[in-house]
Order: structure tokens, then sequence, then C-alpha cells
């Protein structure tokens, strides 16, 4: 008989979930979108890669979390050119991200933790784990993309053999490479680098640019503005070794974040407005001002 997972939200039973977050667990949300990734990696790169890193945490870690089916449709509105993008629009994607922590928070989850894998859901994942403290004070959110993890930057500077990283590049064609490398397609590899980039605007996945290249300062133009493939650096340097390694080194940093996550208190407010302004305040407002949430 097949072992019961009882760290994977959508496969317990509702009393394995009320145990789970008696227990003080982590609920944690891998978040990607769907969109082109160049010629050769298929739409859902972005899910793919941000769930197969919350799984492996699950199981190292099996009774510190409870993973989440993953957040499918983000905000990509620059990728519409590429045919298979579905985005929403950023006000419903902040929304219903609000409700779903919102939802943990109410089953007795006090943490909430969301692993990103898509670079445009960052602003709008911010705002909405904001947003979802705001409403829920006894409660708290945070989120993190795999790339910005320290372990993995270190890691990707270790083995890179491309200039540039960006998008369907080194980095996420390895992931791919190393979690199913039967939907990789090897043999339509094609370097192609944004030729727009200059001294203050560019972009690289870890941060890290030849000399010469500054600050970056942030643009988000039309994906089929800047590339012709869909492809933001160079594929053909991947393999699944690597992939391996940055799921490892992903995997790694964030068991420490989550168990010091799961320790990190939870303090009440201390509203400064005297009376009897702060009489009223609760009265019409209850415990969050109506009008943030």
């Amino acid at each position: 008989m097949k072992k019961m997972q009882t760290n994977r939200l959508a496969s317990m039973t509702w009393p394995e979930i009320n145990k789970a977050a008696q227990q003080g667990r982590v609920a944690i949300i891998p978040a990607g979108t769907l969109e082109d990734h160049g010629l050769h990696l298929p739409v859902d790169t972005d899910i793919v890669i941000a769930n197969r890193i919350c799984q492996n945490l699950a199981d190292r870690i099996p009774d510190d979390v409870v993973i989440i089916p993953p957040i499918t449709f983000g905000f990509s509105p620059h990728h519409l050119d590429g045919p298979g993008t579905i985005t929403l629009r950023w006000d419903t994607f902040v929304e219903s991200t609000h409700q779903i922590i919102s939802s943990l928070f109410y089953h007795g989850f006090r943490k909430v933790l969301i692993i990103n894998g898509h670079g445009s859901n960052e602003p709008v994942l911010d705002i909405a784990s904001r947003q979802a403290i705001l409403s829920n004070p006894d409660s708290q959110s945070a989120m993190i993309s795999w790339w910005s993890l320290q372990k993995v930057q270190e890691t990707v500077k270790n083995f890179r053999e491309s200039v540039w990283t960006g998008h369907a590049c080194e980095l996420e064609t390895s992931l791919y490479m190393a979690i199913d490398p039967s939907l990789v397609r090897a043999d339509l590899f094609e370097e192609d680098i944004n030729p727009y980039m200059s001294q203050h605007f560019w972009a690289d996945l870890v941060s890290d640019a030849p000399e010469g290249f500054v600050n970056p300062v942030r643009i988000n133009e039309y994906w089929s503005t800047v590339s012709k493939t869909g492809t933001w650096g160079d594929p053909r340097t991947s393999s699944a070794e690597k992939g391996n390694a940055i799921i490892e080194a992903a995997v790694s940093e964030l068991i420490e974040i989550v168990q010091e996550y799961k320790l990190r208190p939870i303090r009440p407010r201390d509203p400064k407005q005297g009376e009897p302004f702060k009489s009223r305040n609760k009265i019409v407002h209850g415990e969050s001002p109506r009008f943030i949430s």
C-alpha cells in the first residue's frame, strides 16, 4: 500500500490538515506562471521549478511544512506575444493570492511562505503578502524567489559558463533537465540575448553582470521587443548536474529559513492613537483598518 503523504495539503484529509496547523507547521506555496520559455522549454517552466524545490523541501523536513498546490496563473502581461502565456491582471493576482493566504490563516496556519519561480510575480506577491498580514495581524506571510537565495547565487557563480542568465537560460534549462529531461528540446537550444542592454539597463537572474554594467534600472518591456525566441541567455551550457546543484542549494537554505521562520515571534500591534479614537477605531474597524484590507 502506498504511504500517505501528510505534508501535501491536496492529498491530506481535513483532520490531518487540522493537526498540521496545530503543530505550527509553515504553509509553503510554490508560485509560477504559464508563459513562453524559448524554443526548447515548456510554458510551465516557472511552476515546475518552484514546485520541485518545494517538494524536495517537504521531503527533507516533513514535520515542519505543508506544501500547498502551486499558484499556476501569474502576472505575465509582457509575455502575451508568446503563445501559451496566461496572465492575470495585477490586482486580480494580488486579491486571489491574498485570499489563498487568508484561507490558510483561517484554518489555523500562522506562517505562510511563498517560494516564487517567476520574476514578474515578485512585486505582486510582495503586495499580497503585505495585505494578508494587514488583514490578519495574528499571522505572518513572506515570500522569496529561488534565484534570490544566497546559496543559489554562490552555487551559480561557481559553475556558470554563460555571460547572461535570465529566461530559458543556462539556469532554468539546467533545472528542467534535472527535473524532467524528456520535455527539454535540446536540439532547439539557441543563444538569444537582449541586444538593447546597456550600462544601467540590464538584467541577470542572479544579478551578476560583466564589468562596466551598474545598478540595474528596472524596466519590463514587452518580451517580444527584446528577444526573438523568448530566451534570455544561452541554454547550450546547461546540464542536469547544474540543475541538481541549484535545487540542493535552494533546499538547503530554505530549510534554514523555515526553521528560523517557525520561531519568529508574532508581535501584537500597539496603536498610538489616544482615547477616544482608539476605542472608536476598534468598534468601527475591528482588529485591522477596513480601508487597507
